[in-house]
């Protein structure tokens, strides 16, 4: 299944289900910082949304509130916003990766380790069959 495109808050909501598990609207809500905190009926909506997106499922209903949970991994939401990013550039990654080490939001651990799985790709692309 592919991973539904997700807007900034609702990408919010879905961070609130991952870390803390299932939740009714207000507990939602309530993980928000004071300053700036979406209105209920807001979170309400934007929940709604996002159930019809399945990236959420109502779990159960405890009195009058509905309690919903992931139905999207965090992986998935994150591999899908690549994805929407790469696009933007037809596909090229090297625009990204240099804004990445001039900005120095990338450590040569991390460069390491992907230079470790690309090499681990490619030997598995290798001992494939045709």
């Amino acid at each position: 299944m592919v991973s539904p495109r997700l807007t900034k808050l609702e990408l919010s909501i879905m961070e609130t289900l991952w870390t803390g598990g299932a939740r009714s609207v207000r507990e939602i809500q309530e993980e928000f910082p004071r300053k700036g905190r979406p209105a209920y009926t807001t979170i309400q909506t934007t929940v709604v949304r996002l159930e019809g997106k399945k990236a959420v499922a109502r779990l159960k209903k405890i009195g009058n509130a509905h309690i919903y949970e992931a139905a999207v991994s965090r992986n998935a939401a994150q591999r899908r916003l690549v994805d929407d990013l790469l696009a933007l550039f037809g596909g090229r990654t090297q625009p990204v990766m240099t804004h990445l080490v001039e900005t120095g939001k990338v450590t040569l651990e991390e460069v390491q380790e992907a230079e470790k799985l690309v090499r681990q790709m490619s030997d598995k692309m290798a001992n494939k069959t045709p």
